[in-house]
């Protein structure tokens, strides 16, 4: 078999990888999407719909493994294209936390139902949401297009997210100090703001990722990370 043959079938099986990788991050930003949706509508039917739907991207990341090994087994690459090959590892893995973060707070949101709306918080997660489910978007777009830039850009807005946690869990506390009755669904949407912030750390990682892809070298510079809470009393 010829040089050129081979690297044109790597080249098809990447291609059915990555299309896969493009499939599972649309069904991820819904997922992000109706999470928050439900969230603030309390709709318990949509909050159902994400969690049937993380069945779908789990079923994605485990096609994209089987295929990914394949063609390291079949095409053997090398150097550039067995990075490329092993990104693609990393992103879906990374894309299948994210599902499982906006599983988790569907499954929160069915307790929620009959609780009364604390303050600002369902804006809040709604804006949180909304901010991650973009930089997703735009991570991906870096992905495909091999855009470092953009990339780079993804990262230094995670810490957008950061702070409106930092200060919606401040928000929590001063409600629950201020009644104890308020203290079970504060708990909840606390948990709910920590797992969309932890989204926005695993889009960071597919955003740094890409910039890996491009250059072959690690981002030099220090992820922003505006979380502050581990520092509260």
């Amino acid at each position: 078999m010829s040089e050129q043959h081979i690297a044109s079938a790597f080249d098809r099986d990447l291609e059915a990888v990555q299309a896969h990788i493009m499939k599972m991050g649309g069904l991820v930003e819904v997922a992000i999407s109706n999470a928050a949706r439900s969230l603030e509508t309390r709709d318990e039917e949509l909050a159902q719909q994400v969690r049937q739907g993380d069945k779908e991207i789990d079923a994605l990341e485990d096609m994209i493994n089987e295929e990914t090994a394949r063609v390291i087994a079949l095409r053997a690459p090398t150097a550039g294209d067995l990075r490329l090959v092993l990104s693609v590892l990393k992103v879906s893995g990374n894309l299948e936390r994210i599902g499982d973060y906006a599983k988790n707070i569907a499954k929160r949101t069915t307790t929620l139902v009959e609780a009364p709306h604390i303050g600002s918080s369902a804006a809040t997660l709604r804006r949180m949401a909304r901010d991650v489910e973009t930089m997703l978007r735009d991570a991906l777009d870096a992905y495909i297009q091999r855009d470092a830039e953009l990339a780079q850009d993804v990262i230094r807005r995670d810490e957008d997210v950061d702070l409106m946690y930092n200060g919606l869990f401040r928000e929590l506390l001063t409600f629950m100090a201020e009644d104890p009755r308020n203290i079970t669904a504060c708990m909840h949407l606390h948990f709910i703001a920590k797992n969309t912030e932890r989204m926005g750390d695993h889009v960071t990682s597919i955003a740094e990722q890409v910039i890996y892809l491009v250059t072959g070298e690690r981002p030099t510079e220090s992820r922003p990370k505006a979380d502050t809470t581990s520092q509260t009393v």
